[in-house]
């Protein structure tokens, strides 16, 4: 297939590599965008193993917890302007307080569900986007709950861009809970343990590591060895209990809960607009375009 311009740039913005090597990689994957980043990765050209969505869009998260159940949502916005504006951060308690009240599936049935005002929730959002003046979503949401002997950790970072919401068993130390939630918002790890992780996704990594140690020129027998210490350290960057506890880097999370004779059951951890794409402005044009008229 054609290769474009937008697919090596967005390529670059993803590993770091150059254009060049960008645009090779592309055109030996048949333009396939997971098999390009992995190759550069193979032959040690891209700079980052990760691969993150830009963060785009604008809004907020939040977390309501009451008792034994607990609220994390991100609702959104078109600018950051209005994401700071008293009225749109009034809405999005009422929306915490409308889910954590109803309990909603998914978040077309929380717009369906009436409100205490006799209007639905989606009626209350667009009242509210008459008065601000910006479209507003409510992007996703999660409800959990715990047991009386258990603790929630609510940590929000940036004023809302970042939210965990944390459950922890065996403890009922709320502080112990923020504490793991606040290392969440800093390290993003995806999963709670390595028994978490899917098969495929390790499958896929212990192959990229393979070859990047045949590529190094690395002798076979000893490839095998190789991708079994490199895997622990994959699983040491997306693994929550696996990682090195930000406020005490002696000890692994998993030994810091343990010394509260706790366990983390789950986390989730929301960023402003992960995954979304920002509209992108050209603000030359924009003036020429006034100028014409």
């Amino acid at each position: 297939m054609a290769i474009t311009a937008q697919m090596v740039k967005e390529l670059r913005e993803k590993t770091g590599a150059g254009m060049m090597d960008c645009k090779k990689a592309l055109t030996e994957t048949d333009g396939d965008m997971e098999k390009a980043i992995d190759l550069l990765r193979e032959k040690g050209i891209a700079k980052a193993a990760k691969k993150a969505d830009r963060i785009a869009a604008e809004g907020i998260t939040y977390i309501l917890t009451e008792g034994n159940n607990a609220v994390i949502l991100e609702v959104n916005a078109e600018t950051d302007f209005v994401a700071k504006n008293e009225q749109f951060l009034t809405l999005v308690k009422e929306i915490a307080a409308h889910l954590l009240a109803k309990k909603p599936q998914t978040v077309e049935e929380a717009l369906e569900q009436k409100m205490e005002n006799g209007a639905t929730l989606n009626e209350h959002i667009n009242s509210a986007i008459a008065k601000i003046g910006e479209k507003i979503t409510l992007r996703r949401f999660a409800v959990l709950t715990k047991g009386a002997e258990d603790a929630f950790g609510a940590y929000q970072h940036l004023g809302g861009r970042i939210s965990v919401l944390t459950v922890l068993e065996g403890t009922t130390d709320e502080a112990v809970a923020k504490d793991v939630a606040m290392h969440a918002a800093a390290l993003n790890p995806k999963y709670v343990s390595r028994e978490q992780v899917p098969t495929d996704e390790v499958e896929r990594e212990k192959e990229v590591l393979k070859q990047q140690a045949l590529n190094e020129g690395k002798p076979e027998n000893i490839v095998e060895k190789m991708v079994i210490g490199r895997l622990n350290k994959f699983y040491e960057e997306i693994c929550l209990l696996e990682q090195l506890f930000v406020k005490n880097p002696d000890e692994k999370v998993s030994q810091y809960v343990k010394s509260k004779n706790a366990t983390i059951r789950e986390f989730i951890r929301y960023e402003v607009g992960e995954g979304l794409e920002k509209r992108q402005e050209n603000f030359a044009e924009e003036v020429m375009n006034q100028v014409k008229k």
